[in-house]
């Protein structure tokens, strides 16, 4: 016989059970109020009934109704943790206290803190900007940065500081809406993502950065390959002002995507140019090129095509060898790129399986710098603006990139956060409760883009304000002046260490010098480094 110990598991359902047979005889025998109850327990014990003869959950088959329980508190535990449980500063992925900094911003709200910082400055990693005893005051915080190579005709003045690759698709039409609406108003940039240009992005009237992904939407034949004709119409909109090459994104580099049938609305579908009723497929790579020089060509293509306009591409660091590739292309063929965007790892609009986010792709710190330092060795880099992107949102977070040698930052979740996102990490279920990241019309009807625009606009002016008083306080006229020398880092719990030791500019022409001293393993990888092809060469 069964102890009464195993027994008790199914109380709970013994107890509705009851409760279901009381409430029908209170029913009939004293009110009919008893009705209510009566539906209720009913309702739980055919429940249970359903939980002992169903066999996916065992929980459930082991402590019917009460096993119920258990699921729905792991359904709201996001929420409990993030309302309740986490602290200021525990990144999951951004903390309660960068959050609480955009939205302060973002809507106009006193930034400033009292009583000290919380962070605790004397741990490893805590990094700081050096500052003067003479400080400048700056005026002026429109800072701003011309892209545009030897070969563009049409250099672009873009902030230095824009809204990061976001498709239609990914986000809902009124959050594409806001954000494009919002860089009109606050004079900067606003990259399309993948997802190509859709009416949203029309309607809002800002400057447009359009990429251009494996599944070349915007510019898309039929059997999904690059078709030069439809490029050029989407390329030459008079709101595209930049087109940048997707390579790989720091969410999930070296991973494609599928669009299933059923998620392709109507609009998706005209943004994209694909069908409808099919998946529609991104290859994890691009069909268009194979090789480092074929990559170039494609590149000096689109600015043809393009009507001159400034041609870079965007990816996250994986085989460093590769870039390399890259590069030894750019000096074999005399095409550049005029630009690169380092996406870091850390980069994550993109829904990405697990193992993708967490463990490929390389940290945007230590991309951006070996970016930097492999155009410095090659002798280009003076010819090639570098953007940086990855978890960028505060005045701090853009010195540090410029520091370490970027040009300009972009910021994707620090935009969602200004127009409403409270970091749910539903993104990728359609269910975004702020109807930023979703499809659901009654869901993305509740964000009001002429509302958030202006939150927008809000938080790009007052993070550059932000940086404005930094650069100031670190005695620079502009932050195009910082340097490595600027900031500084605890490398443990009783040392530091100055930027331009743990970051340094290598030397200009290292790489192509060859009485030059290697630096950190460089030339040994560029050695191994071929304009003809990506292939690792053969180890004997």
């Amino acid at each position: 016989m069964p102890k009464l110990s195993d027994l008790t598991r199914y109380s709970t359902f013994a107890g509705v059970v009851i409760f279901a047979f009381l409430s029908m005889i209170a029913m009939f025998g004293w009110s009919g109020w008893f009705v209510l109850p009566f539906a209720l327990f009913t309702a739980l014990s055919l429940l249970g009934l359903n939980d002992v003869r169903q066999s996916s959950h065992s929980v459930l088959r082991n402590y019917p109704v009460l096993g119920h329980v258990r699921f729905l508190m792991e359904q709201i535990r996001p929420e409990i943790r993030q309302y309740l449980l986490e602290d200021d500063h525990e990144e999951e992925p951004f903390s309660r206290d960068q959050r609480s900094l955009v939205y302060q911003r973002a809507k106009g709200q006193e930034d400033a803190r009292p009583f000290g910082t919380k962070k605790r400055v004397y741990e490893g990693g805590y990094s700081w900007v050096t500052h003067s005893v003479q400080p400048h005051h700056i005026k002026d915080t429109d800072f701003r940065i011309t892209i545009g190579g030897k070969d563009c005709a049409q250099s672009y003045s873009a902030s230095i500081y824009n809204i990061s690759a976001m498709s239609f698709g990914s986000l809902s039409g009124n959050a594409i809406k806001a954000l494009n609406m919002g860089a009109k108003k606050g004079g900067f940039a606003h990259d399309t993502g993948e997802g190509s240009v859709s009416r949203y992005h029309k309607e809002g009237g800002g400057d447009l950065i359009y990429q251009v992904a494996s599944g070349y939407f915007g510019a898309r034949a039929q059997d999904g390959s690059f078709d030069p004709e439809i490029f050029a119409v989407t390329a030459k909109l008079p709101q595209v002002k930049m087109i940048e090459l997707k390579l790989s994104q720091g969410a999930k580099p070296g991973h494609g995507g599928m669009l299933p049938a059923g998620k392709i609305t109507a609009e998706i579908a005209e943004a994209r140019g694909i069908p409808m009723g099919q998946d529609c497929v991104s290859p994890a790579a691009h069909s268009a090129f194979s090789t480092p020089i074929e990559m170039c060509e494609f590149i000096r293509q689109l600015r043809d095509l393009s009507g001159g306009k400034p041609v870079g591409f965007k990816l996250c660091i994986g085989h460093q060898r590769e870039f390399m590739c890259m590069v030894k292309a750019m000096l074999k063929t005399g095409i550049y790129p005029d630009f690169i965007v380092v996406d870091g790892a850390e980069g994550g609009t993109g829904a990405a399986p697990l193992e993708f986010a967490n463990h490929v792709g390389m940290p945007m710190v230590e991309g951006l710098t070996f970016v930097h330092n492999t155009l410095r060795g090659a002798g280009i880099r003076d010819e090639i603006k570098l953007g940086a992107a990855g978890k960028i949102i505060s005045a701090f977070d853009i010195a540090r990139a410029l520091a370490l040698g970027a040009d300009w930052c972009n910021s994707a979740r620090g935009f969602m956060f200004a127009i409403g996102c409270i970091q749910a990490q539903a993104c990728h279920t359609n269910h975004c409760p702020v109807g930023v990241a979703t499809q659901d019309p009654l869901r993305a009807h509740a964000l009001d883009p002429i509302h958030k625009s202006a939150r927008v606009a809000r938080f790009h002016r007052e993070t550059l304000d932000a940086l404005g008083e930094m650069t100031g306080a670190a005695g620079l006229s502009d932050p195009s002046g910082f340097l490595p020398h600027h900031l500084m880092q605890r490398q443990s719990d009783r040392s530091m260490v100055q930027g331009n030791k743990a970051f340094p500019y290598l030397p200009v022409g290292f790489l192509i010098d060859p009485n030059a001293e290697d630096h950190k393993g460089y030339k040994d990888r560029w050695s191994r480094a071929t304009a003809e092809t990506f292939n690792p060469p053969e180890y004997v």
